[in-house]
């Protein structure tokens, strides 16, 4: 018989997720603090809650998928959290990007409950969710993993038990070193040429079957071309993932000092307005130094 699955956080990648799931079979219970995402996954199939402790009384598993820590600590240990209203026995999935060290601190509290928790962050953004092809790093004991890989693999395609609680997250943090880090690099490269007057999808075209080449380039590039920042995975967001990789950085003494200058750069971007873009924006930083744009030619 399939689980019944609750899945809290109805956003850009939560949506998605949820309807992956109910493609898949699973009976799923929702909640979000915007009633109308409710409302569209409940048209879909899903079931409503008025809480996250409603989802936690119909929910074997509970998926949370929220913007950071504090609002993962309130979705599952608050007054109305899950914890309230869930059975010794379920497991709380947690799939949005915190610290380690918060990851563990609910883990230790939900246990004094009975209550499993793995630590699932993804990476893929908006196109990986939709699809149903995100990669995702887990953290947590070999058999609850085991016992709900079946619920993961609905929404993703890289399945991974990387270590116990809190080394999802710990991954998560170096994935988002990784992918922020090279969006950088390719702004910097894109504008260098943009100013020097080459013709940019040429350069793409070029560079990218050789050692430049990369996911990210061929993600970021055609987007960057058409000017267009419409957000998979947003600027502020990963401003908050590189926060995070400072601060777990700094308390285990790894120097980044790459990554603190990228956090500039994403606060610099916010002061800017831009904290809704696309994370690919982070070229616009560089235009603005460079005065000049990298767009198709016409």
């Amino acid at each position: 018989m399939k689980k019944n699955v609750g899945f809290i956080g109805l956003g850009i990648m939560g949506r998605p997720m949820t309807l992956n799931l109910l493609k898949a079979g699973y009976n799923v219970t929702v909640y979000d603090i915007n009633k109308e995402a409710i409302e569209k996954l409940v048209t879909a199939g899903a079931k409503g809650a008025a809480s996250p402790k409603e989802v936690g009384e119909n929910s074997d598993v509970i998926i949370t998928m929220v913007p950071n820590s504090q609002h993962v600590r309130e979705a599952v240990l608050g007054e109305n959290g899950v914890a309230k209203g869930a059975k010794a026995g379920s497991v709380v999935i947690d799939m949005s990007s915190i610290t380690p060290v918060a990851s563990k601190q609910i883990a230790e509290e939900l246990s004094k409950d009975g209550i499993e928790m793995l630590d699932a962050p993804v990476s893929g953004g908006e196109p990986g969710a939709v699809a149903g092809t995100l990669s995702i790093m887990v953290g947590g004991k070999e058999e609850v993993f085991e016992s709900v890989k079946d619920v993961l693999q609905a929404m993703g395609r890289d399945v991974i038990l990387v270590g116990e609680n809190g080394c999802g997250v710990t991954a998560k943090l170096a994935n988002q070193v990784i992918v922020n880090l090279n969006i950088a690099a390719m702004s910097e490269a894109l504008v260098l040429a943009a100013k020097a007057g080459i013709n940019i999808e040429k350069m793409y075209q070029a560079i990218r079957g050789g050692l430049a080449g990369s996911s990210v380039l061929d993600a970021k590039v055609p987007l960057i071309l058409e000017r267009n920042f419409v957000a998979g995975g947003r600027i502020d967001i990963n401003l908050k993932d590189i926060t995070n990789v400072m601060e777990t950085a700094h308390g285990i003494g790894v120097p980044l000092p790459l990554c603190s200058q990228l956090l500039e750069i994403m606060h610099a971007l916010k002061v800017d307005g831009k904290a809704g873009d696309d994370h690919g924006g982070i070229v616009q930083h560089y235009e603005k130094l460079a005065k000049v744009e990298v767009r198709k030619e016409q």
